[in-house]
């Protein structure tokens, strides 16, 4: 035996029995089973009178939109569910605690499977965010590099290029690395030295390096940066 007609106090307290250790009519979310018993109430059950039903009732209100989607057999009528005939409360007057607490009681019931769920997700979001963090912190992100054309000008015609390129590059620092360079003529049978280079961007200072070039007076008049590019 299942649910009866709704138009009696016997047959509402049998709903609100029902409901009073349940979150919806079968299972652990709403369902076909809800669809038809909430469709078979002819009007909202009093709060005061069947706590646990109202709950129910107004809940499932908030599904109407689903009703057509959700789960099970849209072809039972609601009386294939509900409780046998051992079930039914011998005693429907019987006092009961403060509808008041039961409801509250009753909506933490309701919804406290979702706050576990989204304590849950949370825990495991932390974890993989945690676990991320370490992942990244383990990896040595690549140094950043510039690519570097200087310009190395000689005082005049007479001075010993040889000479004023092994010393520019007997200059050694952290991050620098020498590349090819050759002589590019600029008139008056003078040639400048244009040399290559790669230096990581956090250890070597141009202006520095340009610095301790042009130390080496006797062959060097200046320098310049005739391009840079990043690597």
């Amino acid at each position: 035996m299942g649910f009866t007609d709704f138009v009696n106090d016997i047959s509402l307290q049998t709903l609100e029995s029902w409901l009073r250790t349940r979150s919806y009519i079968t299972g652990y979310g709403p369902t076909q089973a809800d669809v038809a018993t909430f469709k078979a109430l002819k009007s909202t059950p009093e709060p005061a009178k069947y706590p646990h039903a109202y709950r129910w009732y107004k809940h499932m209100t908030s599904h109407k939109s689903e009703f057509s989607s959700l789960p099970g057999d849209p072809s039972k009528s609601y009386t294939a569910y509900g409780p046998e005939q051992s079930e039914l409360p011998i005693n429907p007057k019987a006092p009961t605690a403060s509808p008041a607490a039961e409801a509250e009681d009753d909506e933490d019931d309701l919804f406290g499977s979702d706050e576990s769920e989204d304590e849950e997700a949370q825990k495991v979001k932390e974890a993989n965010l945690a676990a991320y963090k370490k992942k990244k912190e383990g990896k040595v992100k690549p140094a950043a590099k510039s690519m570097v054309t200087l310009d190395v000008k000689p005082w005049d015609d007479e001075t010993d290029m040889k000479a004023l390129e092994k010393n520019m590059r007997s200059i050694e620092m952290d991050g620098l690395t020498w590349g090819a360079s050759k002589l590019v003529p600029v008139g008056y049978g003078i040639s400048k030295l244009q040399v290559n280079l790669v230096v990581e961007d956090e250890k070597v200072s141009i202006d520095d390096l340009q610095g301790q070039i042009e130390g080496d007076e006797d062959h060097v008049q200046s320098t310049d940066v005739a391009a840079m590019q990043k690597l």
